[in-house]
C-alpha cells in the first residue's frame, strides 16, 4: 500500500532529510520525501498507523496537511 502525505513547512533539503529520516525510522514504513512537492510518498509493508506517521512528522517540526491513497501510475 502506498500513501501520499502532504506536508507543510519544509523549505530545503535539510527539512526533507529530517522528515525522511523520521518516517523511515517507523517499522514497516519506507518513505521518499520531496520538499519541492511538499509531500512524502510512503510505502507501507505492515499495518498502516496514521497516528504514528503524523506524530513522526510533527515531532520533526512540520505539519501534516493531508494523507491520501496513491492511485495509478502517477498518483491520480
Amino acid at each position: 500500500m502506498k500513501k501520499i502525505v502532504k506536508i507543510k513547512g519544509m523549505s530545503c533539503e535539510h527539512c526533507q532529510n529530517r522528515v525522511e529520516k523520521a518516517l523511515n525510522a517507523l517499522p514497516g514504513i519506507s518513505a521518499e520525501v520531496s520538499f519541492k512537492k511538499e509531500q512524502a510518498l510512503v510505502s507501507v509493508t505492515g499495518e498502516w498507523n496514521e497516528e504514528a506517521v503524523t506524530k513522526a512528522i510533527t515531532d520533526a517540526g512540520y505539519e501534516v496537511v493531508s494523507i491520501s491513497d496513491k492511485k495509478g501510475l502517477f498518483g491520480r
